[in-house]
């Protein structure tokens, strides 16, 4: 029996989930789990790299002692965020993409170069946190002056274990500096912007074998989670994906990215797939729900809440995708400010957030119906959302799309995937 591991980590918390095949069927084992999140440091919102590290390795530990014979193991991890390097020195402190340190930056990115014409040559949608924008903001701060390199963060952790610094292609797509067509890194937009050409290195493929760690191979998988989460769907045809957790990312699977002025205006963005370009829309996710949790009933169970939302009559929506709930002080306070009145009681905010979660993704799904010229019959839901049948329902009213909920790991079987068609 041949035995892999996939580091799984997310905003909010992180896993090592170990996969083999039995016949036709792939088995999975989740041997260590830990907590993470962003911390308040100096004014800014920033990762904690050592304490993830720290994680990383204690879980690979956990797992030889389990299955001592290990053949693999890649790590996939949310995208855009990375560490700068001077050598083999990390360049502190690390931040996280929902500090707000791009908004100066942006501006002046764009007297250099055009959100038009960054989205034509990359696809890649407008987030202020884009690592083009987070990059401009550490040229403007100074930080780039000693960067030998930028890791994203699971090439980053990757390196950390076997000493080969990379740039996965899925992952790298992400950051909006990825050229749609070639798939390697924009040289134009590089060169507009003054960044120092040596930190954008030719883009690796998922599969791609980078160096030992503890007599474990470490192999690129699509390192973005969202990459690997669509590898990891048992999906009939080409159907609509949802991949719920902080974020939602909506989308299809499109063989040629789809740059059109109508693209960018419904700001859409070409992802870098395994052989094919992932077409979607960020959309923001339980990130709503789960600051509402902290700051209205502490520990309740999800599966109370969500019964208690359902009953509830309360039928106002707000834009869930209003940068207003990005990373707001008080959850709360951000609704009851985008609502006409607030809710009498606290799951009423609950039973607002899934319905204007789900509206977003029937906005979502029409417009890009619109786009691509293609109907979608199926949803095909995964991640921590898929465990909701509040949400479930009221995406399948609200989009009239048959809604197939998948409770299962489909990060880590991705990336498991992978792993296992690359030591083939």
């Amino acid at each position: 029996m041949k035995y892999y591991l996939a580091i799984d980590i997310g905003a909010s918390s992180g896993r090592h989930i170990v996969g083999w095949m039995e016949g036709n069927e792939m088995k999975t084992q989740e041997v260590y789990r830990f907590p993470n999140g962003v911390e308040m440091a100096d004014g800014h919102l920033t990762w904690n790299i050592q304490a993830l590290l720290s994680h990383v390795k204690a879980g690979i530990d956990e797992a030889l002692r389990l299955y001592p014979r290990i053949e693999s193991l890649s790590i996939d991890t949310w995208g855009v965020d990375y560490v700068l390097m001077n050598g083999e020195e990390e360049i502190l402190p690390c931040y996280a993409y929902r500090d707000s340190r791009t908004e100066n930056a942006i501006p002046k990115a764009h007297e250099l170069v055009s959100f038009s014409e960054m989205y034509r040559r990359t696809g890649i949608q407008f987030q202020p946190f884009n690592t083009v924008y987070q990059l401009y903001a550490d040229k403007l701060a100074g930080r780039l002056e000693k960067a030998t390199d930028f890791l994203l963060m699971p090439e980053y952790l990757l390196y950390k274990l076997c000493g080969v610094k990379s740039h996965e292609y899925t992952n790298a797509t992400t950051g909006g500096m990825v050229n749609a067509e070639t798939k390697e890194y924009d040289g134009q937009i590089i060169s507009a912007l003054k960044l120092p050409s040596h930190l954008f290195q030719a883009l690796s493929q998922p599969g791609a074998y980078l160096g030992d760690y503890k007599g474990i191979r470490c192999v690129l998988c699509a390192t973005h989670d969202t990459g690997s989460a669509v590898e990891g769907i048992p999906m009939e045809g080409n159907e609509i994906f949802i991949s719920s957790g902080t974020w939602s990312l909506l989308g299809v699977k499109s063989p040629r990215p789809i740059t059109t002025k109508e693209s960018e205006q419904a700001n859409y963005s070409n992802e870098g797939g395994v052989g094919y370009i992932r077409y979607l829309k960020n959309i923001m996710g339980m990130w709503l729900v789960n600051r509402l949790r902290d700051e209205l009933c502490p520990g309740k169970p999800w599966n109370e809440i969500t019964q208690e939302a359902s009953e509830k009559h309360f039928d106002y929506t707000v834009d869930a995708n209003d940068p207003a709930f990005m990373a707001p002080e008080s959850m709360k306070a951000a609704f009851d400010a985008a609502l006409p009145h607030p809710p009498k009681c606290p799951m009423g905010y609950f039973r607002c957030a899934y319905r204007s979660l789900a509206l977003c993704y029937q906005k979502a799904i029409a417009e890009m119906e619109t786009i691509t010229g293609q109907t979608y019959s199926r949803v095909y839901i995964v991640g921590g959302g898929a465990k909701n049948p509040f949400l479930n329902r009221l995406t399948e009213e609200f989009t009239g799309k048959q809604v197939i909920a998948l409770p299962i790991e489909a990060t880590a079987l991705g990336n498991l995937k992978i792993q296992m068609e690359a030591a083939e």
